[in-house]
């Protein structure tokens, strides 16, 4: 297609059907797309071209995880069945609440014996988290073979995809499906929140804004979580009689 097609209104609805042609596998179409649109968010920054006929496009594939939060059950199978790796990246998970990513970067001088330090890569936060007595007996037990905490099996740095194809493993074979690693960052809001631990302080400790903690908990797990309610009705009966 020569640039000067580019300007013609109709190159958008090309674009469309070129990225559809891959709806058999949702991410793959918007990857490709995606992958397209910087390409010519490039060239029009330079000025080879004047439009950009694949920006704002919307999504094909959308995930909806507002019942996938990780309870006790699943969280202690994986952990009998998982490498001494993963469960220390389990429980770190569970106890900071971040990101896959930000948790494969700090180094052991992050660590000071009470707290865990590190930058989250999405908001630039500098987070300060108390780690949590089983998460600082782990820490403390762990033998140190790499400059950063968290390694592979070969006490490498994991890459992002080595993390996920071995994290996937012990999921399967723990038989857990349908939950991921990043379903721990909200699990840790809401076993905080299962703790009465009040909104600003999960905020505090596991990065979120006030405005996001507020919105897991109300929209997407709290509201469906049998154990808050039965801690809510606990508290009803020491109150009153009737």
């Amino acid at each position: 297609m020569p640039l000067a097609a580019l300007a013609d209104r109709r190159v958008r609805g090309e674009f469309k059907a070129w990225r559809d042609s891959f709806a058999a596998t949702p991410r793959k179409a918007d990857y490709a797309r995606t992958t397209l649109a910087r390409i010519m968010s490039f060239a029009k920054d330079r000025g080879t071209i004047a439009t950009n006929p694949c920006e704002k496009g919307c999504r094909l594939y959308s995930a909806d995880r507002t019942d996938k939060v990780w309870g006790e059950p699943e969280i202690a199978v994986v952990l009998s069945v998982a490498s001494s790796d993963i469960k220390l990246a389990l429980v770190l998970a569970l106890w900071t609440g971040q990101r896959q990513g930000d948790l494969l970067r700090p180094p052991w001088s992050s660590y000071d014996g009470s707290h865990l330090r590190l930058r989250q890569s999405k908001t630039g936060r500098r987070m300060v988290m108390p780690a949590g007595t089983p998460l600082r007996v782990l820490l403390d037990g762990t033998e140190r073979r790499s400059p950063l905490i968290l390694t592979n099996s070969y006490g490498r740095p994991w890459t992002s995809d080595g993390f996920r194809t071995s994290w996937s493993k012990a999921c399967a074979r723990a038989g857990v499906t349908g939950l991921t690693f990043h379903d721990l960052r909200g699990s840790a809001v809401v076993r905080l929140a299962l703790a009465e631990a009040t909104v600003p302080q999960i905020a505090t400790s596991t990065g979120h804004s006030l405005k996001d903690v507020e919105a897991i908990l109300d929209a997407h797990y709290l509201g469906r979580d049998v154990q808050l309610a039965e801690a809510a009705v606990l508290k009803l009966e020491k109150r009153t009689k009737l």
